[in-house]
């Protein structure tokens, strides 16, 4: 897999009912976001327990990563990575 930008971050291990907007809160001491989302089930519309975190730099990414992966949010250890994208052509099942 191939680096997507460098200032994404993966989470995972969310709580199923946390907002963006308690996402951006998490993250925001970090510096600047320019984009928060949470990936929902289709179905139901609750999260999944991941998102992405888009820092507006690199920097503020590798903080937020050092500072967020593997601290406890709401009774769950979260892990933070920075996010990946498939390369094209290639896919997964």
């Amino acid at each position: 897999m191939a680096r997507r930008g460098a200032s994404e971050l993966f989470v995972s291990r969310l709580s199923f009912y946390i907002t963006t907007g308690e996402l951006e809160k998490l993250f925001a001491p970090f510096g600047l976001i320019e984009e928060v989302r949470l990936i929902k089930d289709p179905r139901t519309q609750r999260p999944k327990g991941f998102g992405f975190v888009k820092f507006a730099a690199e920097e503020h990414a590798q903080n937020a990563l050092k500072a967020m992966n593997g601290r406890i949010v709401d009774g769950r250890l979260i892990f933070v990575e920075f996010a990946e994208t498939e390369k094209p052509g290639i896919t997964t099942s």
